[in-house]
């Protein structure tokens, strides 16, 4: 028999799915703003302001949920896992929006600032995979995915050192592009971060395990 709380629990799921599929799509356009010089930068701010939105959203309606029903323990996980995630979702499309303005606020091209030996494209598809394995993982509660999740989240980190390895103990460079490159680089592996702490979440809601990816 279902419980009144779980339409509020379903409500809540319901959120966090629409939040996860615009967060993906937030990280891809501030890819194409950065990279391909698409004037959308308006908009991927936009995206992140609603996903900031949407995070107060779930926040409010979870707390509304424990204040009206009598959750039990593993409604509390569910509603405690919800609300990080939201949080990790909210922080992946403010990283997004500083992406899609950091050659705008140098006046610089990502083509003018390319290095041949930093792997950002590499780093970027990644990123975007690490994405859309969180939004199935959100949607299904699936804890295969989310573990895979902490796989790419690695070899992106592995990359990012790399890549301030790199940057350090090359010839000069012109220093706009210098911080260009470390600043895409730090937000990308920040966005993989929140990833990963989306996937720990989606272990703990289905199995009360706190497991670090």
């Amino acid at each position: 028999m279902s419980r009144l709380i779980d339409v509020g629990l379903k409500q809540l799921s319901n959120l966090l799915n629409k939040m996860a599929e615009l967060a993906e799509k937030t990280v891809a356009l501030s890819f194409d703003v950065s990279t391909k010089g698409v004037d959308s930068s308006d908009r991927v701010q936009v995206y992140s302001e609603t996903l900031i939105s949407s995070s107060e959203e779930i926040e409010e309606k979870a707390t509304e949920v424990i204040a009206r029903y009598q959750p039990v323990a593993s409604d509390l996980r569910a509603i405690r896992s919800y609300m990080k995630i939201a949080y990790d979702l909210a922080r992946c499309g403010r990283y997004a929006w500083d992406i899609s303005f950091i050659y705008r606020r140098f006046n610089i091209s990502f083509e003018e600032c390319t290095l041949p030996w930093l792997p950002l494209k590499e780093m970027m598809s990644e990123v975007l995979k690490i994405m859309r394995i969180a939004v199935d993982a959100i949607s299904k509660t699936d804890l295969k995915l989310a573990k895979k999740i902490g796989e790419i989240e690695t070899g992106i980190d592995k990359m990012y050192i790399e890549s301030l390895n790199k940057l350090v103990e090359q010839a000069p460079i012109k220093t706009k592009c210098v911080v260009a490159n470390l600043l895409f680089v730090r937000h990308l592996e920040r966005i993989s971060d929140h990833a990963a702490y989306i996937g720990e979440s989606i272990i703990y809601l289905t199995t009360g395990e706190r497991t670090n990816l």
